[in-house]
C-alpha cells in the first residue's frame, strides 16, 4: 500500500523523493511538503491545542495565500491545518488525500493525527478549468481543458461522498472558485462562474454542505485586489479579505 501511495506522490510532484517514514509527525509533514515549500508560512506545521476544534483546508493556491491571515483570524478558536501542497484539480484529490492520511495518520508515527476534523473546507475549480498543452504549458489556443464541466461535477460527487464517509463527524464547507480575469494565462474569463454554477447544481444533492461564496466576495474587487491585471492571484488586501470571510464561515459552522 505504501509503495503505491509513494508512486502516486511522485506523480503528483508535491512530495520530495526519499522515504516518507519519520520519527514524529512534524518530520513527516516536512517531508511531504518538501524543504523548499516549508519556507513558506502557509505550510508551517501548526502547534495543536487539544482543547480547540480541528479545521482542515483543502484547496488551490488561493487558499495557500490566505492561509497565514486565516490562522491569525482563528487564533484561539481552532487548530488550522491545510493540504501539504496545492490541491490542484478534482482528479488530484484521489491521489493526494490517500498520501496525506497514509503518512500523517500512521499509528507508528509519534504524534500522528489521531484526532477528527470538526470542519473541512474544500475548494476546486481553477485547475479544472485551465487549458494545458501536451507539455503541460498553460495555453488556451493550443491546449485542452483539464476537466470538462461534466467531469468536474462527477468528481465533486465522488469527493463529497468520500469526505462524508471518512469524516462522519466533520461539517463540510465548499468554497466557490474565485474569478478569472480577462487575458489570464491558460484560462478563460467567465469560466469560474460556469464552474461555480455547476458545483452549486451538485450541491443541491448535499444540503448539509455549507457554501462559502468566495467568488461573490472577490468579483467586485477583482481589479483592486488582483496581484496583477491578468493574474488569478490576489494581493495582501485581497488575501486578508478572503481569510476574514473563510474565518467567519468556519466560526458560524462551529457555532452551529
Amino acid at each position: 500500500m505504501k509503495f503505491r501511495l509513494l508512486a502516486l506522490a511522485m506523480a503528483a510532484v508535491c512530495v520530495c523523493s526519499g522515504n516518507l517514514a519519520a520519527d514524529d509527525a512534524k518530520d513527516a509533514w516536512a517531508k511531504l511538503v518538501t524543504k523548499k515549500m516549508m519556507r513558506r508560512s502557509e505550510f508551517a506545521y501548526p502547534q495543536r491545542n487539544e482543547k480547540l476544534p480541528n479545521v482542515f483546508i483543502y484547496g488551490d493556491s488561493i487558499s495557500m495565500h490566505y492561509m497565514k491571515p486565516l490562522r491569525e483570524e482563528l487564533d484561539g478558536v481552532a487548530n488550522v491545518y491545510r493540504m501539504y501542497c496545492n490541491g490542484g484539480d478534482t482528479g488530484r484529490y484521489f491521489e493526494r488525500m490517500p498520501i496525506l492520511n497514509e503518512v500523517m495518520r500512521d499509528p507508528k508515527l509519534e504524534g500522528h493525527w489521531d484526532f477528527d476534523w470538526q470542519v473541512i473546507q474544500l475548494n476546486f475549480g481553477l485547475h479544472d478549468m485551465k487549458y494545458l498543452d501536451a507539455k503541460g504549458n498553460y495555453t488556451v489556443e493550443d491546449g485542452k481543458q483539464v476537466r470538462s464541466i461534466e467531469d468536474y461535477q462527477a468528481n465533486l460527487r465522488k469527493i463529497f461522498d468520500d469526505v462524508k464517509k471518512n469524516n462522519p463527524k466533520a461539517k463540510i464547507i465548499f468554497a466557490t472558485t474565485t474569478p478569472v480575469p480577462e487575458n489570464s494565462r491558460g484560462r478563460i474569463a467567465g469560466d469560474a462562474k460556469k464552474y461555480n454554477q455547476a458545483a452549486l447544481e451538485v450541491l443541491k444533492d448535499y444540503p448539509e454542505i455549507v457554501v462559502n461564496d468566495l467568488y461573490a466576495l472577490s468579483k467586485p474587487h477583482q481589479s483592486e485586489w488582483a496581484k496583477a491585471p491578468t493574474d488569478v492571484h490576489y494581493n495582501s488586501k485581497g488575501q486578508r479579505a478572503q481569510a476574514e470571510q473563510v474565518a467567519k464561515v468556519i466560526k458560524q459552522v462551529l457555532a452551529d
